[in-house]
């Protein structure tokens, strides 16, 4: 039987850190980040990362493992993030995933088997070239989406390796992935997750008070330090909310003015389609995290079942 994992999500600023660490502190976990952004290190104050008094009380993992250059993946992150849960588990504690990236719960949730045929090294270089000009993750999308819907509609365009596999198997096969004879996969753990809400116009403003918080804290210099330091601003992890508002800024391009106002609008946009994207999973309690019982309601649902 496998072991339950909880996981708390939801949108930007909604309130999970403080409600992850007191599940945390009562419950004997150990919290794997679940956001796409926090991976990097030097990157702190944009990406709202959990602070050096929040990391001491409770065990943090996947925070700060990768450097701002990299292109970190989609299969890397659930590599990396199995790894820390059967650590966890194998030591008599309980994972905690927190965090709003949605495709990254998706890919622990459902594992994707990508095909019996062999890899051909040129034709995903031919679709990896097409991935990284402007507009190619999109253009790869539409291709797969002509000749597989099936599996277009599962795969965000986002997830490049899998929908670059899905393309390679067709022209390899001439069938598509949907129809390839399907190799069983299963996820490694059982997941409970319980999502954060709160009513919309709640949201927005917490959100423009955490980048007024931001900004107060140094996110243009953050910026300013990251490209000098040689991190290039098309680099994967500058095209982050909040970063790539402020490289403009940063560069003499734009007033900040101009650049608070893209920031604070593109966040309450991300947080629009965190949301969209979380109620098209299965199996999710959403807990209004402004509710007095936000907490109990959690905790009762991740323990249901066990002994008291």
């Amino acid at each position: 039987m496998k072991e339950t994992c909880w996981v708390l999500t939801g949108p930007t600023a909604s309130g999970k850190t403080a409600l992850s660490l007191r599940l945390a502190r009562t419950h004997d976990c150990e919290i794997v980040c679940m956001d796409s952004m926090q991976i990097y290190r030097a990157m702190d104050i944009g990406t709202a990362k959990p602070t050096a008094d929040e990391r001491a009380q409770a065990v943090h993992h996947m925070l700060d493992v990768a450097d701002p250059t990299e292109d970190f993946s989609v299969a890397r992150y659930q590599e990396m993030a199995e790894s820390c849960i059967a650590d966890i588990q194998a030591r008599g504690h309980r994972a905690l995933l927190v965090g709003g990236t949605g495709l990254y719960l998706r890919a622990l949730r459902q594992p994707m088997a990508m095909g019996e045929a062999a890899a051909d090294e040129s034709i995903r270089q031919e679709l990896q070239q097409i991935a990284d000009a402007p507009g190619g993750k999109e253009q790869l999308h539409q291709q797969l989406a002509a000749v597989d819907p099936d599996t277009a509609q599962r795969l965000h365009l986002n997830d490049v390796r899998r929908v670059i596999r899905a393309l390679e198997v067709y022209r390899l096969t001439g069938r598509p992935f949907s129809q390839q004879p399907q190799i069983k996969t299963d996820s490694r753990f059982s997941y409970r997750v319980a999502s954060l809400t709160m009513p919309r116009d709640i949201l927005y403003a917490r959100i423009e008070q955490r980048i007024d918080q931001m900004l107060a804290d140094g996110l243009a210099e953050e910026v300013s330090r990251l490209l000098k330091s040689g991190v290039p601003r098309d680099a994967k992890a500058m095209k982050a909310i909040g970063y790539k508002e402020m490289i403009p800024y940063a560069l003499g391009e734009t007033t900040l003015d101009e650049a608070v106002y893209a920031l604070k609008l593109n966040t309450r946009h991300y947080a629009k389609r965190q949301l969209t994207w979380m109620r098209r999973e299965e199996d999710v309690l959403w807990v209004d995290a402004l509710e007095p019982d936000a907490y109990d309601k959690l905790e009762a649902y991740y323990t249901q079942g066990e002994a008291k």
